[in-house]
């Protein structure tokens, strides 16, 4: 009897989880949308605005008109900053762990290379993590990734950036797990600074891109801004609409193992309550031929 017990707790307790990751799925699901919405009107810019400064930096290291650090890719690196981008919240399948993961590849190759190595951590996962192993964290950013603007994008690159402007660091590299669609999460890895060149094949600097000389400095400098500001922002926005996608898949799998546990746990149950009432059948039995 204490055995039937034990197993209708139970099976309260997972029919409880059940509906708690259902609701969860459908939050995420519900919110997905609208992240999904943000993040593809922003992908197009965000390649766009990429692939100009590539080209340009591929168009003045050609000519070799180069005098700023943002296109000097023969820079001996030193010093490095990781800026990368993961959830405040867990619950989220392996969206965190590949990102983590990917950091920790990122830190090993440079310190293999004699690179110090200076991480800009957005998203409370990824700080505690990198805290509990001992990484110096250098700057945190909490609550950023659940609720991402375009301010607060600005502010998590912008000291990287000044940074590397002012020759402190030689590199800053940009992390996220990205939304590819509603089941798939895709890592991405950019070169902030200095600009990652394209190779001739992908760039039509020839024949798509406005001349651009030495002179022109300040249209140079804004349009290096806009597009390390806007690459933090859609890394933002693109980590978001990950993050619920992979939470979404997450709890419906959790509500789904729930479901099947729940029907192994009734089973279980009813063979239990048969065997007790075949017991105790047999006990009666036994009882009334003792009798006679």
């Amino acid at each position: 009897m204490s055995n039937l017990k034990e197993i209708k707790r139970k099976i309260k307790s997972v029919l409880n989880t059940q509906k708690t990751t259902k609701a969860m799925k459908l939050v995420s699901t519900a919110k997905l949308k609208k992240a999904e919405e943000a993040a593809r009107a922003s992908k197009l810019y965000a390649q766009k605005i990429s692939q100009v400064i590539s080209e340009i930096a591929l168009k003045l290291n050609q000519n070799g008109s180069n005098n700023s650090r943002f296109f000097d890719t023969s820079l001996v690196v030193k010093t490095a900053d990781i800026v990368f981008v993961t959830a405040d919240k867990g619950l989220c399948g392996g969206f965190n762990v590949a990102t983590i993961k990917a950091v920790r590849g990122l830190i090993a190759k440079f310190e293999s290379e004699g690179v110090k190595v200076r991480l800009h951590a957005v998203g409370k996962k990824g700080i505690e993590f990198f805290g509990f192993c001992g990484y110096e964290v250098l700057k945190e950013y909490r609550g950023y990734s659940s609720a991402p603007t375009y301010e607060k994008a600005v502010e998590v690159i912008g000291a990287a950036v000044k940074d590397f402007e002012a020759g402190i660091t030689d590199k800053v590299v940009l992390v996220h797990n990205g939304y590819l669609n509603m089941i798939t999460q895709e890592l991405k890895v950019a070169d902030i600074a200095p600009v990652a060149l394209p190779s001739v094949e992908e760039s039509g600097v020839g024949e798509s891109l406005l001349e651009v000389e030495p002179e022109d400095a300040n249209l140079l400098e804004e349009l290096m801004k806009k597009y390390v500001e806007y690459s933090a922002y859609y890394a933002l926005v693109d980590s978001l609409a990950a993050e619920h996608s992979s939470r979404m898949q997450a709890m419906d799998n959790a509500t789904n193992n729930a479901k099947e546990r729940a029907a192994n746990l009734n089973l279980a149950y009813n063979k239990a309550r048969q065997e007790s009432i075949t017991t105790e059948l047999i006990e009666i039995i036994s009882g009334v031929e003792s009798m006679k």
